[in-house]
């Protein structure tokens, strides 16, 4: 026997339909790749997505053709999340920090038909453009007053013009299958060629439902409009599923452009009123630094959403003690988004502000929806005691099952490899260790670099921290520790080290500091540990 609900799909284009319809008055405020700001509502935005997905039609796009986008985060962006997929095409949104061969590599591989273009991404795109197989036209994201000239070999549609040819008058979103492919991420190549990851509308609806639950945005009170500003790039995993999100729940969306100095930053969130904003820790240290020396503080923001990589405990602490905002954390990976919950579990309420910081410190707890387990090296599940370290493994509606065209990143039993390194308490929070890759594994044991960049990193003169393994005659692999200091600091390496020695185990200390001007960072704003080690692969440590 079957339940007498309807069956309706679940579609991306339902969300801004709704937004529309339902809280049409909340605002966009998007700064441009020119620096202005342009502002307007959900219901202006909702007929000019429909326009362009009429476009898109009228250039020859058929379900399942991929649309490309090499861009950053304005309201045109913003649009395309719903014009591509809304009529059953895919979005794949291209990161253009990578390097110029990865991005030949993903646009050929997901074989992207269209590609909509920007003012800061048209030197990258003329560079590349003729080794583009799939392209057959360009979309300059502007108006063509702001369009500059442009050398390409294929056909440039100018955005605006392209929506102002269509009439959207009695348009009504195509009705199709929720496991229809709406947008393409790819990772960020830290072991080889980037690999796609292919979401669904039903994957990024259940995604929506659960992000936008008051047991996953902490602090939220009745009737009052959030305020999401995703520093997270959109291309990013889906902007962190702000672009849904927001749109849902009735919050205003800030994006920043393309403009990530931490004075424009900080001009947005104040001048914007953001109480929600969503970034990787490293955003965090550069614009801690950056209010520190300017005196600033925030009038609005009450959370931070985090992911990616572990963040350093004292900028947590002085997130919360001097600026009043909650970090707040989750994991996720681009094949695995919002797979825990960043908020404490009910019952949190009596814990001391100690006690609060150490489950700021985990990365979140067990979601509905997506288990997570631990297995040793042969795949054994390991315990959920909060001792036992293991490999995280993943599985769930929204986690990827595969990779586009590859055959690989599930294991035997059809969880997601994960590369992460964690232990799981029996609350079901989730703390990492390290990335597979990075462990540290000196005289057969373990050493967390995460911990012990932490501790260095909570020396009020350390920017950065990275550790990397090195070779050792006697003990295999050693730490090296890794540091740009803050502007203008002097600290010496055995300073850091002796700040460092109450914090870890002994046998766990770096055996040498080394200063850099600044770290290679991969193409989500982690420190890219591979050029680390390519660079110090020759470095040696006394036996």
């Amino acid at each position: 026997m079957q339940g007498l609900m309807m069956d309706m799909p679940l579609l991306i284009s339902g969300l801004i339909k709704y937004a529309a319809d339902h809280h049409g008055e909340a605002e966009v405020a998007a700064r441009e790749i020119e620096g202005d700001i342009h502002r307007y509502t959900y219901a202006d935005a909702h007929p000019r997505m429909q326009r362009m997905a009429l476009a898109l039609k009228r250039l020859g796009m058929k379900q399942g053709d991929r649309v490309g986008t090499l861009a950053f985060n304005t309201h045109r962006h913003f649009e395309m999340f719903y014009a591509a997929p809304g009529m059953g095409y895919v979005l794949h949104t291209v990161n253009p920090r990578l390097f110029p061969d990865q991005l030949v590599y993903i646009i050929n591989h997901a074989e992207d038909r269209l590609l909509f273009i920007d003012r800061a991404t048209l030197p990258l795109v003329e560079a590349i453009a003729p080794r583009l197989e799939t392209i057959e036209a360009f979309v300059f994201m502007s108006s063509r007053e702001r369009m500059p000239e442009v050398n390409l070999p294929k056909p440039v549609h100018c955005y605006e013009e392209l929506l102002a040819a269509e009439d959207a008058t009695g348009f009504e979103w195509p009705l199709f299958d929720e496991k229809t492919a709406s947008t393409i991420c790819y990772t960020s190549g830290t072991t080889g060629n980037p690999k796609g990851v292919v979401y669904s509308h039903r994957a990024a609806i259940l995604q929506t439902l659960v992000c936008s639950s008051f047991e996953f945005m902490p602090g939220h009170k009745e009737g009052v409009r959030e305020v999401m500003f995703p520093m997270a790039p959109l291309f990013h995993g889906n902007g962190w599923n702000m672009p849904f999100t927001a749109p849902f729940t009735g919050s205003k969306l800030v994006l920043p452009g393309r403009n990530y100095e931490p004075d424009k930053l900080y001009e947005l969130i104040e001048g914007e009123g953001v109480t929600l904003s969503a970034g990787v820790p490293s955003f965090w240290l550069i614009l801690l630094d950056w209010l520190g020396r300017n005196g600033k503080k925030f009038s609005t923001l009450r959370a931070t959403l985090s992911s990616g990589s572990a963040p350093p405990r004292a900028m947590v602490d002085k997130l919360k003690r001097e600026y009043g905002v909650d970090y707040i954390q989750a994991w996720g990976m681009t094949e695995a988004l919002g797979c825990t919950m960043p908020s404490m579990r009910p019952g949190s309420d009596a814990l001391s502000d100690q006690e609060k910081l150490d489950r700021r410190m985990v990365s979140g707890r067990a979601c509905f929806g997506t288990e997570l387990r631990i297995v040793d090296d042969e795949g054994k599940a390991l315990p959920h005691d909060g001792v036992a370290v293991g490999h995280l493994r993943a599985r769930g509606p929204w986690v990827a099952s595969g990779y586009m065209k590859l055959n690989e990143g599930v294991d035997a039993d059809g969880w997601l490899i994960t590369g992460d390194m964690a232990l799981i308490d029996p609350l079901g929070h989730v703390s990492l260790t390290d990335r597979s890759k990075d462990v540290i594994k000196s005289g057969g044991e373990w050493i967390s670099s995460i911990q012990l960049e932490d501790a260095a990193l909570s020396h009020p003169d350390v920017l950065q921290a990275a550790v990397i393994a090195v070779t050792h005659e006697k003990w295999q692999e050693r730490p090296l520790l890794l540091i740009v200091r803050r502007q203008g600091a002097t600290v010496d390496g055995q300073t850091i080290l002796d700040h460092m020695r109450p914090k870890v185990a002994s046998w766990w200390m770096p055996d040498a500091v080394e200063f850099l001007d600044e770290f290679p960072m991969t193409g989500t704003g982690k420190v890219q540990k591979m050029a680390l080690r390519s660079r110090f692969k020759d470095y040696r440590v006394d036996a």
